[in-house]
């Protein structure tokens, strides 16, 4: 295997991550002992994650280089993502909180990928301790998917990522400075979470539900230390929420532009333009269907509307109320808001505002084509033109995605679910949202699923995670040939 991929240069990155898991635990047992709960679970876990990231540094000696190749990187971020979900479920097995196997690695995948969906039957029952570390899984995914998707994944060319910088340049600038670029982006992703602290402390929610809230909002992720989610918080921290949502799924490019005071490259964004566009009509269509067909104030409409629609489109999965209950045409919107996906370079799941974008732009050039055969047309991306291959491969991997949609929910289906059921389950655990329709909506969970289920949901999860080229190819015989 090691003509085809450089292990040692896998298990040194593999050491990092399990270093980095393992000492989150262990800060996490302090928290355990300030509410006077059981620590021993986090040591456990700790220890467990600590030598096993020992075990593979010492595997890794010898590595050369710090360069890693396209194979070795499809390999080795599956593979990490994969191995931390076992990580992040061991002090859920250890406490006791979630004695099954299956549940527990589901709901850590689905904390580590920052989905959101949850098998868990009465959230306020767990310890405050399991809780927090619920809500950190999701804040440790969110830093490593800002990475991946901004420096990882536009470097290998993987899923058309290459084109949704605010010009094709900025992966230069990465390349000769990437840890200095690396802690400006956590030095955002921290102020972001620091900011949203501090204003629901200000609403008066307390500092533990807060900084579990931020961390959830923040990477998007959805999970809360209350059953109910948000429906029990004022408006203040319901708005406060809603708006850290849109800011999250928000290309953290444009926050390193504003950074820099580039303020020229942020108005020249196409996707961050389309995506404000998106929130803002689908929000008001439904704001409308709130107040026409239910007969809802103005305020709460608006609230009610645009929370939800927010919080599906960056695919955060938080709800202020139960959209099952609204007019069908209300639900069915949102279903389909579950395939948008927030920006590019975001912490935000789906297809992606970007690949949509694209599609929308290569319909118009094709219309524009057939009314004037002989013209010649550019298909522009930020002022840029963009080549026809790049075009296609976004394309592609839309077409891919709705693909494997189908073969998640009849796979679903044939293990027994309704289609309602099977189809938001898939299209909410690729998209990385959290609650569905059917019997997985935003009042209910996941823990009626048969085992099987949740197995497949929990792959789902990682393979629409990771944009689903680096998990597919490493099951095709070209992939192993060196």
């Amino acid at each position: 295997m090691n003509k085809v991929i450089n292990l040692k240069l896998t298990w040194k990155i593999l050491s990092i991550n399990f270093y980095v898991v393992g000492f989150a635990l262990l800060a996490n047992s302090l928290l355990a002992l300030w509410f006077s709960e059981d620590i021993m679970p986090f040591i456990y876990s700790s220890l467990i994650s600590l030598i096993s990231g020992f075990i593979f540094h010492k595997m890794s000696a010898g590595v050369k280089g710090t360069s890693i190749k396209r194979k070795d990187a499809y390999f080795t971020v599956t593979i990490s993502w994969f191995l931390v979900g076992f990580l992040g479920a061991l002090p859920y097995l250890f406490s006791g909180s979630i004695p099954s196997l299956a549940d527990a690695y589901f709901e850590s995948v689905s904390g580590f990928t920052t989905t959101g969906s949850s098998i868990l039957t009465d959230i306020e029952a767990l310890p405050k301790s399991i809780l927090f570390w619920r809500s950190l899984t999701h804040w440790i995914g969110g830093i490593g998917i800002i990475v991946l998707v901004i420096i990882i994944l536009p470097s290998l060319k993987i899923g058309g990522y290459h084109l949704f910088t605010s010009e094709s340049s900025f992966q230069d600038k990465i390349k000769p400075r990437i840890h200095q670029v690396a802690h400006q982006l956590f030095a955002i992703y921290l102020t972001l979470t620091l900011l949203e602290v501090l204003l629901l402390m200000a609403g008066h929610m307390n500092l533990y539900e807060s900084v579990c809230h931020a961390f959830a909002t923040v990477a998007t992720g959805g999970f809360s230390p209350r059953n109910t989610s948000i429906c029990d918080y004022s408006p203040y921290i319901q708005y406060v929420i809603m708006i850290f949502m849109f800011l999250s799924g928000t290309n953290y490019i444009i926050y390193y532009y504003l950074v820099k005071r580039e303020f020229t490259k942020i108005r020249k964004n196409d996707e961050f333009k389309f995506y404000f566009f998106m929130v803002f009509i689908i929000g008001a269509v439904v704001t409308a269907i709130l107040i026409l067909k239910m007969g809802k104030p103005l305020e709460v409409a608006f609230r009610e509307a645009y929370f939800q629609v927010i919080s599906i489109i960056t695919c955060t999965g938080f709800a202020s109320a139960d959209y099952l209950l609204w007019p069908t045409v209300g639900w069915v919107i949102i279903f389909f808001a579950m395939f948008l996906g927030g920006s590019t370079g975001s912490t935000a799941g789906g297809i992606k505002m970007a690949r949509h974008l694209i599609f929308f732009k290569a319909i118009k050039t094709s219309y524009k084509k057939i009314m004037h055969p002989h013209a010649i047309f550019s298909l522009k991306m930020n002022g840029k033109s963009l080549g026809k291959d790049l075009v296609n491969s976004n394309l592609s991997f839309i077409i891919m995605y709705i693909f494997i949609f189908f073969i998640g929910m009849f796979s679903l289906v044939l293990m027994g679910l309704d289609s309602a059921t099977a189809s938001s389950s898939v299209a909410t655990c690729m998209a990385g949202i959290g609650p569905g329709i059917g019997t997985v909506g935003p009042a209910s969970n996941f823990a009626h699923l048969p085992v099987d289920a949740k197995v497949l949901l929990s792959f789902i999860m990682v393979l629409g995670r990771l944009e689903i080229y680096p998990v597919l190819v490493l099951f095709t015989k070209n992939f192993w040939k060196s």
